[in-house]
């Protein structure tokens, strides 16, 4: 851990490995404890970005002290951490993958990755930042390595606390139904209005949709589906099954039914990405066409209320949750670790609010004297 830090390393061919010890060995440890390829990159973005600023700073890792970690918290949230970062990457381009995998697949990394390179991090984007040093800090430790700070040593920020806005049911409807309006090639048509209503029956992630494959269901000789329920696998590789409406049933068997091709994805492009790949797996929808249409239906049908993907998965934990369900069983349903980060998503609307203040007040009935 002797390793000297400084500026010159940043116009070198950089190496993670000359700046922090055993971190090849810290991102193997994460594959070998399952966990996802897309979390395993994100840690190893993050400490580059860490790296960064130890070489900025002409800071060697085993003189890092609690100060320096507030700096690091300055560094990340003024927006300095960019234009270093940009030097030892040369660009901001794809970061390559650290893993393979038998599968390639879309997934959310690029509006990610576009806010990450926009300046300033939110304090959400900075506390993972946070997490990743923290957790590579604990292996150190595992490993019987000295550590410059003690994991605690890193306390995470006051995140800000904003309600996420929910349309009016009706309003996700239509939105659901857009594309019979819209779309006019029956293929494109039939295959957003089943992605979309995919979403909202099941209240799955986009990446989670976006990755099914077509052997993901139980597809019966006949072209129909033989079960109502998938089981798929979620964020942090966690199992659970998500069950079909009667009605997102129907418009998922219209689309299979004009499926002709032998791609293995369950949702496919019409255009543009099948040319010049050989790996089939490629050949899937990607999470920015969908987050674009969900735009454009939105925009066509004036819903003021800033809508995407996972404002339908924000309206099916809600709307499920007015009708009676059970928080414990939302919490199962939307593949939640715990049932605080359920509560997020799980909040009273206005129009119910208002409702119960009414119903349940202890002086609804009392007049003025």
């Amino acid at each position: 851990m002797d390793k000297t830090t400084s500026n010159d390393s940043l116009t070198q061919d950089f190496d993670l490995s000359d700046h922090l010890p055993l971190i090849e060995e810290f991102f193997l440890d994460l594959v070998n404890t399952n966990y996802s390829q897309e979390t395993v990159d994100n840690y190893r973005r993050d400490l580059e970005i860490f790296a960064a600023f130890l070489i900025e700073r002409t800071i060697r890792f085993d003189d890092l002290n609690k100060l320096d970690l507030s700096r690091f918290v300055e560094f990340l949230r003024t927006g300095a951490y960019l234009p270093v970062y940009k030097r030892i990457r040369g660009d901001i381009g794809p970061e390559k993958s650290s893993g393979s995998s038998d599968k390639q697949k879309s997934s959310s990394k690029g509006s990610r990755r576009r806010s990450m390179y926009s300046g300033r991090l939110s304090s959400r984007s900075v506390n993972r930042m946070l997490s990743a040093l923290r957790s590579y800090l604990r292996f150190l430790i595992d490993s019987d390595q000295n550590v410059p700070v003690p994991p605690d040593a890193i306390k995470l920020i006051k995140t800000e606390k904003k309600e996420t806005q929910v349309a009016e049911l009706e309003e996700l409807i239509r939105l659901v139904e857009a594309p019979e309006e819209l779309e006019k090639k029956r293929n494109v048509r039939f295959r957003n209005r089943a992605m979309l209503e995919m979403l909202f029956s099941t209240g799955m992630r986009i990446s989670e949709l976006i990755n099914l494959d077509l052997e993901d269901l139980k597809i019966e000789d006949s072209g129909g589906l033989g079960d109502s329920k998938i089981y798929i696998l979620g964020k942090g590789r966690k199992q659970r099954f998500v069950y079909l409406t009667e009605r997102c049933t129907f418009y998922l068997e219209r689309y299979l039914s004009i499926r002709k091709d032998d791609y293995p994805a369950l949702f496919i492009p019409y255009r543009g990405s099948r040319s010049g790949t050989k790996d089939p797996y490629v050949v899937r929808i990607s999470t920015n066409y969908l987050q674009s249409k969900i735009k454009q239906y939105r925009v066509h049908l004036g819903i003021v209320v800033p809508t995407s993907a996972h404002s339908l998965r924000h309206g099916f934990a809600t709307y499920i949750a007015e009708n009676g369900a059970n928080p414990a069983i939302i919490q199962r349903l939307l593949g939640h670790a715990s049932l605080s980060t359920t509560s997020k998503y799980v909040h009273a609307s206005d129009k119910v609010a208002e409702k119960t203040h009414k119903q349940f007040h202890p002086l609804k009935n009392r007049t003025r004297d």
